[in-house]
C-alpha cells in the first residue's frame, strides 16, 4: 500500500515508518495537516494514518479537510486510521465524526499493527478494483456502443458546459452536423451489417480528422460525437473565424477519400457527407439555436448537391 503517515514528531514517524515498510509498504510523511492536505491533493494514497494532537492544525481538522476534498464517488473514500498516545472513549467519538475509519494506539503492538495493515491492504484491493469497474461504466454511459464517440447524452452535457461557458466569457463557438449522404439507400443495397461498418469506418476519419486539428492547436477544445443515426456533430469552442469551415472542408474530403463503394449515392459512387457549419463571434442566447442553424446548412449542403459544406 501507499501510505500517508501525518506526525508532527519526527522520531515517531521514523519508527512507524521503518515498521510499516518491514511490511512492504510504501510510506510517505506529513510533518503537519498543511503539508498532508498538499500531498493529498497531489498523490493518491491508500491509507492515511493521522496523528491527532499537532500544531496549528490538529488531526481531526486536517481530516475534516480531506474528506470535503475527496469526490462523492464510494471509491474515492481513503480510509483513515487515526494513532495516538490517548485512545480515549472521547477521542474515539471525536475521530470518528470528524470522518476517521479506525483508531490505534502508537504504541501498538507489532501482531496487530500488521493485522490493521493487511485489512486495510485489502480494502485498498477493494477500492482499486471498484474505481476500475465504475471508470467502465462511466465510459459505457457516455460513448456510443458502434462507434466509440461520445454519445448524444454525454455530447449535451459537454455542449450546456462549454457553451455556458462561452456566453459567460463572450467566447466564439462553433459547431458542424454532418450526415452521410443516401445512407438509407447504403442500409438497403449492402445491409445493415455493412451499414454498421460503414458507420464505424465514417466516425473514425472524423475522430482522426478533429484529433489532428487539436493536435496542431486549430481547434483545440473540439470533440466529435454521435448525433444520432448516421447523423453527427462536431463541437468546436473557442474557435477563430473561419476554424470551422477549414475543418468541415477537411472532413468531407477525408470521408470521399476512403472510398468506400456506395453505387447507390448518386453522382459520387462513394460514401461522401454533408455538413451544414456555423460559427459565433460571441455566444449568445441559447445553444437550441445554434444546432437549429447548423440543421437547416446541413439541409441546404444536401438540397446542394450534397458531399459539400454549406457554412455561415
Amino acid at each position: 500500500m501507499k501510505i500517508l503517515l501525518v506526525d508532527d514528531s519526527r522520531a515517531i514517524a521514523m519508527v512507524m515508518t521503518a515498521r510499516l515498510e518491514s511490511f512492504g509498504h510504501q510510506v510517505q510523511h506529513a510533518i503537519d495537516g498543511p503539508m498532508a492536505l498538499s500531498l493529498f491533493e497531489r498523490e493518491v494514497f491508500d491509507l492515511i494514518l493521522m496523528d491527532i494532537e499537532m500544531p496549528a492544525m490538529n488531526g481531526f481538522e486536517t481530516t475534516t479537510r480531506i474528506r470535503a476534498r475527496e469526490g462523492h464517488e464510494p471509491w474515492a473514500w481513503t480510509p483513515i486510521i487515526f494513532v495516538t498516545a490517548t485512545d480515549t472513549p472521547t477521542n474515539l467519538i471525536t475521530a470518528i465524526e470528524a470522518g476517521g475509519d479506525d483508531f490505534i494506539s502508537k504504541t501498538v503492538p507489532e501482531g496487530v499493527l500488521q493485522a490493521k495493515m493487511k485489512a486495510m491492504s485489502r480494502i485498498a484491493s477493494l477500492r482499486s478494483r471498484l474505481a476500475v469497474a465504475n471508470t467502465k461504466l462511466r465510459e459505457q454511459a457516455n460513448c456510443d456502443g458502434l462507434t466509440g464517440l461520445f454519445n448524444r447524452r454525454a455530447m449535451d452535457l459537454q455542449v450546456d458546459a462549454l457553451w455556458e461557458a462561452a456566453v459567460r466569457e463572450w467566447a466564439p463557438f462553433s459547431l458542424l452536423m454532418l450526415d452521410i449522404d443516401n445512407f438509407k439507400k447504403y442500409n438497403d443495397h449492402y445491409g445493415h451489417q455493412a451499414g454498421d461498418d460503414c458507420l464505424r469506418a465514417v466516425a473514425k476519419c472524423l475522430a482522426e480528422c478533429v484529433k489532428q486539428a487539436c493536435d496542431d492547436r486549430i481547434a483545440p477544445g473540439a470533440f466529435v460525437a454521435r448525433y444520432g443515426g448516421e447523423e453527427f456533430s462536431v463541437i468546436i469552442p473557442a474557435a477563430t473565424p473561419g476554424v470551422h469551415l477549414g475543418l468541415a472542408t477537411c472532413i468531407v474530403e477525408a470521408i470521399a477519400g476512403l472510398q468506400i463503394a456506395h453505387e447507390k449515392n448518386d453522382d459520387w459512387g462513394v460514401v461522401t457527407v454533408s455538413i451544414g457549419a456555423v460559427a459565433l463571434d460571441h455566444a449568445q442566447g441559447e445553444v437550441k439555436q445554434l444546432f437549429r442553424e447548423a440543421d437547416r446548412l446541413l439541409y441546404l449542403a444536401k438540397q446542394g448537391g450534397r458531399n459539400r459544406v454549406e457554412a455561415a
